[in-house]
């Protein structure tokens, strides 16, 4: 699988994307949302779990490829979650730091809808964010969501509004 968009490219992640997916995982500022960086131990595991959910669905979140580069500057895919005791299907989108606000996220997520819509023929894409993390919010308006409702996860126990954003297929 890989999803070529104008200035990216999305593709499995393999065990060679370690250290970028590092750069990514372990940044403070860009895992503010997930309450800190992960250790290398938490990496590795958050790696194994897209490469297992690559072999039970065919797809997970996604190495992003800076085309004009060649290097891994994020991950973006789909991934099933719980939500409202449904499991739904998922953008999801973390970068490097240094490529935020660049539209690279939108760019990726916006091909992840597509494909999810196109190739999977799945009616509905949501994207379930922190109610903090504004620029994601934003990511998910750009990609034709809305937000339909809100709830609480608990992650390394903390209690984390989440917003529940979704966007219907149109035939």
């Amino acid at each position: 699988m890989v999803l070529e968009t104008e200035r990216l490219i999305l593709r499995k992640m393999t065990q060679e994307d370690f250290p970028f997916l590092c750069k990514i995982l372990q940044d403070d500022d860009v895992m503010y949302a997930y309450e800190g960086a992960f250790s290398n131990i938490e990496v590795q595991s958050w790696l194994d779990k897209q490469i297992d959910r690559y072999r039970e669905y065919g797809f997970g979140l996604w190495a992003v490829v800076l085309k004009e580069k060649g290097i891994m500057i994020g991950q973006c895919g789909l991934t099933m979650q719980n939500y409202n005791s449904n499991m739904v299907l998922e953008v999801g989108y973390l970068f490097q730091k240094e490529y935020w606000h660049c539209g690279y996220a939108t760019e990726a997520a916006i091909a992840c809808k597509e494909y999810a819509f196109d190739k999977l023929n799945t009616k509905e894409v949501y994207s379930i964010i922190r109610d903090t993390n504004t620029p994601s919010q934003n990511v998910a308006k750009r990609n034709g969501m809305r937000c339909i409702d809100e709830f609480v996860k608990h992650y390394r126990n903390v209690d984390m509004p989440h917003l529940v954003y979704c966007v219907e297929r149109t035939f």
